[in-house]
């Protein structure tokens, strides 16, 4: 007899899954990904009635609601996150056992998720979405943006989002191992016609600052100006980092973004770029894994694109 501590099934345990209709596993894993019976059912290719009925059966079988309305939209209960890693780790290994051939970029059809801030995706998005493209043309490649979080990179983003990576800025804290992917560094921003000559420094106390406070707290780079006793004047605030520049350009002030970014828009939006006056850590993006991904094959290729987009920067 196996050890029942051993992870080894036993024969009444197997037995017991006899009783058990494991077509339902594939929408029930499809469903508490996409929080929707709607999203869930075209994405398994099921009616949204037969979708319903479905979760009624894996409610029963499971005693348990596993989705229930949260506000506006749908939350998992947790039983239901529980399940979500070991469901999924379960169904990519029986898609093994019944299809036992190695992952094939040039026929898989699989849905690719990457999660990123905008300004990542303005970056790098379109270097992805050109590779996955050219190199996996049956893929489908989903970017969800951010605003990064602290949860971003914890385990809640990759059972409940479906998530393969998370293209991590610097800093931001990870339970999980993370890889540089590229650098970045801070600047200094202005429109085309501050004063020409004027020291970044200067434009940053003498100008209206435009500034990004999706999170609790503002960038990194304004702890730096408040540790050195910086005075400056907030005029416009944004939750999106991606409108900081265009603000900037269309009604002067100042702001802070990544230098990548910034150069991308130079010219479409006639800005001036400095550097960022005082010592402050680099701005990297990291790549960070979903730790449940069972499949090494299709992530040792993912990692591949992702560094190729990278060096195409």
């Amino acid at each position: 007899m196996a050890d029942e501590h051993d992870g080894t099934a036993t024969d009444g345990e197997l037995n017991q899954l006899a009783s058990v209709n494991l077509n339902l596993l594939v929408p029930l894993l499809a469903l508490l990904e996409e929080r929707s019976v709607t999203r869930a059912a075209a994405r398994v290719g099921l009616s949204q009635p037969a979708m319903s009925h479905a979760l009624r059966r894996m409610r029963r079988l499971l005693g348990d609601e596993l989705i229930v309305r949260q506000g506006s939209g749908m939350a998992l209960t947790p039983r239901a996150v529980e399940l979500v890693a070991p469901l999924r780790a379960t169904l990519q290994q029986t898609a093994r056992l019944v299809q036992p051939t190695a992952f094939d970029p040039a026929v898989d059809r699989r849905v690719i998720t990457v999660a990123m801030t905008t300004s990542t995706a303005f970056v790098i998005g379109g270097a992805i979405a050109r590779l996955v493209a050219r190199h996996a043309p049956n893929a489908v490649l989903r970017l969800r943006t951010t605003d990064m979080t602290a949860s971003m990179a914890s385990s809640t983003v990759f059972t409940e989002g479906g998530i393969d990576v998370v293209l991590l800025p610097e800093g931001f804290p990870s339970a999980f191992p993370r890889e540089r992917l590229y650098e970045d560094r801070w600047v200094v921003i202005t429109a085309a016609g501050a004063p020409a000559g004027t020291p970044a420094e200067e434009l940053l106390t003498t100008l209206p600052h435009v500034v990004f406070d999706g999170s609790p707290r503002l960038l990194r780079p304004y702890d730096v100006l408040d540790e050195r006793g910086v005075q400056y004047t907030v005029r416009d605030r944004v939750d999106d980092n991606l409108l900081v520049p265009h603000l900037v350009a269309g009604s002067g002030g100042v702001g802070l973004h990544r230098h990548r970014v910034a150069t991308a828009l130079k010219d479409v939006l006639g800005l001036r770029l400095e550097d960022f006056p005082f010592p402050i850590p680099g701005l990297g993006i990291d790549m960070v894994w979903n730790p449940w991904l069972a499949d090494d094959r299709f992530r040792t290729w993912m990692r591949g694109i992702l560094l190729d987009a990278a060096r195409s920067l």
